[in-house]
């Protein structure tokens, strides 16, 4: 006789064959509501079955040889190993140490998603908390898989302790972030390799304060919001009150680690190599006065991986650096001898950007409005061609149409308002 669990895997697949040619289009609203419910109320049933088959099927790996019963899975549904490791993991924690909320899956109340989420939430309680608090952790949990998504829960799971057992619930939460805190030191880590596309990929493991620091930096150096601005139409054609074309987040933020990299403050770095830390940029006198020309920045062989772009960077580029950022350019002369190595004459103070903030208020560009507390100080005539830095031959660029001005392929004009106009060179 065919065991009661093959019974049901088969009368389920059967009862889904007699509805395979069912069209929803024709159901109403309310019908579409109650199906939604009942059929994610039944997958969480479906999914309690397959671990519980799953957490003894131990002797199924032993059989053929695999190396667990995720790995069995894995190769014989086509699945991903990584859920089949975590499906394995959380149908043993239910079957050994998570009754309630095996039940709460049996039931349809609680969906594999919040299960998981539940499942690691309950883990990460310090050991020194005791059972029956852990108990009680896990069905109040469960009690709010009914109303929260996986995301709410892992809220409310990292703060569960202040609602079950409150009298602990700080030293515990110490010594559970004291744990945390010393693996994540542990851990942290950073690579950096070419890409020989022009591009160098970053990669970094750090702890999560950190990465909460440098997001919020970085924040700061995204274009923000202007609801205050006048509306135009975007490239669909809707109406939009946004000043600064919206870019992807993850364009936006590596933008601004570019540009939080050209405002650090080389004075209150440690001095290195006998020296204060500086990143130079060499250029031939000639190459600083040419619009197509290269500049090197010194550091080759720091990062590695492909060369074929190196740390090379075009003379426009130098040009927009020697404006902005504190780096030290080193011009050379014929015989490749450094004849300047100033910067302070071509950095604006911080007065002089006080007064240029008052005169300008915004970029000066035409039709850009973004604030001019996002903008940088540009030279009119320009620095490596004799323009002084003064409050006269400054005006507020933001960082897009900075680089328009240093960009080749554009034309500036000046307008008789004063704001700079920028064209496609054909």
């Amino acid at each position: 006789m065919n065991h009661p669990i093959l019974v049901a895997a088969s009368d389920i697949r059967s009862v889904l064959k007699g509805v395979a040619g069912a069209n929803p289009t024709f159901m109403s609203t309310s019908e579409k509501a109650v199906a939604l419910r009942e059929l994610v109320a039944a997958e969480a049933q479906l999914v309690e079955l397959r671990l519980r088959v799953l957490a003894d099927a131990g002797d199924l790996a032993d059989a053929t040889g695999a190396k667990d019963a995720a790995g069995w899975l894995a190769h014989q549904t086509r699945a991903r190993y990584a859920d089949a490791r975590a499906d394995l993991a959380l149908a043993g924690a239910l079957d050994r140490e998570r009754p309630v909320l095996a039940v709460g899956m049996r039931e349809g109340a609680v969906t594999l998603a919040q299960a998981h989420v539940i499942r690691r939430a309950l883990d990460a309680l310090p050991v020194a908390v005791d059972a029956d608090t852990v108990d009680r952790a896990e069905a109040h949990l469960v009690g709010c898989a009914t109303e929260f998504g996986p995301k709410e829960l892992g809220r409310i799971g990292r703060r569960v302790l202040d609602v079950v057992a409150p009298e602990i619930a700080e030293a515990a939460e110490a010594a559970r972030l004291a744990d945390l805190e010393t693996a994540a030191a542990d851990r942290t880590r950073m690579t950096m390799r070419r890409q020989g596309d022009g591009t160098t990929r970053i990669s970094a493991l750090v702890p999560d304060a950190v990465a909460t620091r440098l997001a919020t930096y970085l924040e700061a150096f995204a274009n923000p919001r202007a609801p205050h601005a006048k509306a135009r139409d975007d490239a669909e054609g809707a109406r939009t009150s946004d000043v600064v074309t919206r870019l992807p987040y993850p364009r936006r933020m590596g933008e601004a680690f570019a540009r939080f990299l050209e405002t650090v403050d080389p004075t209150r770095l440690p001095v290195h190599g006998g020296d204060a830390t500086t990143v130079i940029v060499t250029i031939p006198l000639a190459s600083l006065r040419a619009e197509l020309a290269t500049a090197d920045l010194i550091g080759a062989g720091l990062v590695p991986g492909d060369d074929l772009t190196g740390d090379r960077i075009t003379a426009s580029q130098a040009r927009r650096l020697a404006c902005t950022a504190k780096i030290l350019p080193a011009v050379l002369d014929g015989t490749s001898l450094p004849v300047d190595l100033g910067r302070a004459k071509r950095l604006f103070t911080p007065a002089q950007r006080k007064a240029l903030l008052i005169r300008d208020r915004t970029c000066r560009a035409e039709g850009c409005d973004t604030p001019g507390t996002w903008c940088d100080a540009h030279h009119l005539d320009p620095w490596h061609t004799g323009g002084p830095t003064d409050l006269d031959n400054a005006i507020l660029l933001c960082p897009h149409h900075h680089h328009r001005a240093h960009d080749t392929g554009y034309r500036t004009d000046r307008l008789p308002n004063g704001d700079l106009r920028f064209h496609r060179r054909t």
